[in-house]
């Protein structure tokens, strides 16, 4: 069997029906791994399964709301029955509200933060017994360039972005002997449904491509490619980090 596979591999993907998410659920099978899919959408969910299982691969999917307590302890305790342990965990939902600080309200910074942290914390400490079950897991954080630079994406989502970087590199060193590894990953501006709003306004988009040298927007399979090798024993070594998928963006300095 080759070593640059997921092959056995059993793996929890959040927000895995479209955009990012639902490359990294393709990459993941392609490589052998059996996933369990969760999105809040459960028609697109419905399809994406079906699209996959009609492929012959080994997915289910959950439809729910990460940010709904009662809903992480249904999923998780299913993913238990399903799995018995876990040995990929990527952590992928996120959404985001644009605007200048002083625009928001109380009650939607505050439906950010639960959406993209602090869901995304619970999700580690209640999969954490299944990690550890593993003996050799990896969890992957979806984070974003907006946690290290401003790019005007608003600054409740930049916030909780850069949490979750800080995040990883805590749960790195505190689950190391645990056989756990912990990393980021964060994209730049790629295509998506999420992005798409922004990426069809000519004037924002040519501010995006005169900052990227590559002068293009990224694919969600260039962020899936890199989640699944970070997801590989091939990766073993790799814990801590956060890794950019800009086209150069974050060192570009002029």
């Amino acid at each position: 069997m080759s070593t640059w596979s997921l092959e056995g591999k059993k793996a929890l993907i959040t927000g895995g029906s479209k955009g990012i998410g639902l490359a990294i659920v393709e990459e993941f099978v392609h490589l052998g791994a059996e996933v369990v899919i969760v999105a809040r959408n459960e028609r697109d969910l419905s399809g994406t399964i079906q699209m996959l299982q009609q492929r012959g691969f080994k997915v289910e999917g959950i439809a729910g709301d990460i940010a709904e307590g009662s809903f992480r302890t249904k999923l998780v305790s299913q993913v238990q029955t399903s799995f018995g342990k876990l040995d990929i965990l990527v952590n992928n939902v996120g959404t985001n509200v644009r605007k200048k600080l002083i625009e928001y309200s109380e009650e939607e910074y505050r439906k950010l933060f639960e959406s993209n942290l602090f869901s995304l914390t619970e999700m580690a400490r209640l999969c954490y017994p299944m990690l550890k079950k593993s003996g050799k897991a990896s969890m992957i954080n979806i984070a974003s360039v907006a946690g290290s630079v401003d790019v005007q994406s608003g600054p409740p989502y930049g916030m909780t972005k850069a949490a979750i970087i800080q995040l990883t590199k805590h749960l790195a060193v505190e689950w190391a002997l645990d056989n756990i590894r912990v990393n980021a990953v964060s994209p730049w501006y790629i295509e998506t449904p999420l992005t798409q709003p922004v990426l069809s306004n000519p004037e924002r988009l040519k501010k995006i491509i005169d900052r990227t040298p590559m002068q293009r927007v990224g694919q969600p399979e260039e962020i899936a490619s890199l989640v699944a090798y970070l997801a590989m024993d091939k990766a073993s070594y790799i814990s801590g980090q956060n890794i950019n998928v800009d086209g150069g963006m974050m060192a570009n300095g002029l």
